[in-house]
This record gives C-alpha cells, structure tokens and sequence, in this order.
C-alpha cells in the first residue's frame, strides 16, 4: 500500500484529491495539510511514501518544504497550477520526483504516483517544452551585474565591485535590458526572478 499525505491550502481540492486517491486499491490518503510544515512535522511522525504538494500556500511553501524533506526518503510530487519554469527549475533543484499540473486527468496523477513508487521521475510535457526554450540569455558577466542591481547597488558601487568602469556596466545594463526584452532595470529583475534564473 502507498501511504500519502497531501498539502494543498484550498480545501475542497484537498478533499477531493483526497477521495481520489482513496478510490485507488494501493493507495491510502495517511495525512492531510494545509501547508509545507503540515507535509514536513507529519513526515517525521508517521511513515509517508508520496508527499503530494502544491506550491503557493500560506506559511512554507511546497518548495521550501520539498527541500527541507530531500534528504528524507519520502518522495515529492508537486502538484500545482502553475507552469512556470522558474518554479519548475527550483523544484528539480529541490529534488522532487514528480511535477504535475492541476488540471490533469485524475488517472495520470495516480499513474504518476506508481512510477515515483519504481524509482521515476515524472515530470509534465508542457513544462519540458517550457524548461528548453527558456535558458537564461545572459553571459556569467552579465548576470554578475544583474544580481548586484538586485541587490540595490547602483553602477558607481557594481563598477567598484566588478572592478571595471561606469560606463561598461551602464553598456552591460544596456545589453541585459535587450536580451531581456524589458524597459529597465526593475522589469528585468521581476523577469529573471519570474524564470528563478536567480541564485
């Protein structure tokens, strides 16, 4: 039997996934939460298999939760209705063994289930497409400089750390707006940060 416990904030989802999974003959709901620290505390109390997650929940987030259980030996699968790859990125950082969508037929999440159980990674096609064409566009300099405008330095301040001259970091801020396709330095923050091509 494969235990499962699921954190996911908004109830009704989480009573049906519930009931779902349920309805499965090697599956059993073990736990339910509301958030990342629900996963974790009954993780360390009770024997789980899959821990299914979703993302965005109040107090820790699926994310941070899935990294806090990586040297665990339960598995994580996200479960979540965002498709971004920065998202994505983190959580194959994080380590997880699966990543699927929300509005995914109900029987490819239990099949999922399955193949993480034999050792799988599952990972939804959509966010496969998405993970190749969306590769960070900047040089290791280029993102140096980002990185320090991030961090509310100005271009007197990045000069002196990188040491090279004002003028080549405004030519670099140039460059990095281009590539970007934004207008200024805060679009191209939100941007890399909306990719997680962020450290």
């Amino acid at each position: 039997m494969i235990n499962i416990f699921i954190a996911e904030d908004q109830q009704m989802l989480l009573g049906a996934l519930g009931s779902l999974l349920d309805l499965e003959d090697d599956m059993t709901v073990v736990g339910k939460g509301t958030n990342g620290q629900d996963a974790i505390d009954f993780a360390k109390k009770h024997p789980v298999d899959i821990c299914l997650m979703d993302i965005e929940m109040p107090g820790k987030s699926g994310l941070d939760a899935a990294e806090e259980l990586k040297k665990s030996d339960v598995k994580i699968i996200i479960l979540t209705t965002f498709a971004r790859s920065g998202y994505f990125q983190r959580a194959l950082k994080a380590g997880v063994s699966g990543y699927m969508l929300k509005d995914s037929p109900s029987e490819d999440l239990a099949s999922a289930i399955r193949s993480v159980m034999k050792g799988k990674k599952v990972y939804a096609p959509e966010l496969m497409e998405d993970l190749y064409s969306d590769e960070n566009p900047l040089t290791e300099r280029e993102k140096s400089v980002l990185e320090l405008v991030a961090d509310g330095k100005n271009t007197k301040e990045i000069a002196k750390e990188l040491s090279i001259k004002s003028g080549t970091v405004r030519n670099y801020i140039s460059v990095i707006l281009d590539k970007l396709e934004v207008k200024n330095r805060i679009e191209a923050i939100t941007r890399s940060k909306e990719k997680g091509w962020f450290k």
